[in-house]
């Protein structure tokens, strides 16, 4: 069985145009790649973890902060590894500072074989663009997401 990650994708809309929250995953492998290596606000869910209360979680988790709002359900999205990516759209209630978050870490050996661990952040920044921007920045699995906000938000 593949492997589910739930996440939110947090939008706000400023003089009439759509900007998305994206997050750049942090540790070395990540350090120096950006355009096709940012992300929505993700991660594993739990065995038998409601998938929006993971996506809720896991926000809060990358960000140091929760998020509020209507949630409404995007979808799942099948990433080029084979994991199952189910998404949440969610518009910002109240300004997002994104130089200010504080992201949980992760430990890992490096530099590799080096027997040394050192801990990095999942997240080492984070960044508003907007829906073109985000076409170019966002991983190749979750470009669907965007076209699906987009198809979401002309309904509203």
């Amino acid at each position: 069985m593949a492997k589910r990650s739930a996440g939110l994708l947090v939008y706000r809309r400023i003089d009439g145009d759509i900007s998305v929250l994206l997050v750049h995953p942090g540790g070395p492998f990540w350090a120096k790649k950006d355009d096709g290596a940012w992300s929505i606000p993700k991660g594993l869910v739990d065995e038998n973890e409601d998938e929006l209360v993971a996506a809720q979680r896991e926000t809060e988790e990358e960000l140091g902060f929760k998020i509020d709002g209507r949630y409404a359900r995007l979808g799942d999205y099948k990433q080029p590894g084979g994991k199952i990516v189910s998404a949440w759209s969610v518009e910002a209630r109240a300004e997002i500072d994104v130089a200010a978050i504080k992201s949980n870490s992760f430990t890992m050996e490096w530099p590799p074989r080096s027997g040394s661990m050192k801990a990095f952040p999942e997240v080492d920044r984070a960044g508003w663009f907007t829906l073109p921007e985000a076409e170019v920045k966002i991983l190749v699995g979750q470009r669907p997401m965007l076209a699906d906000l987009t198809r979401q938000l002309e309904i509203q």
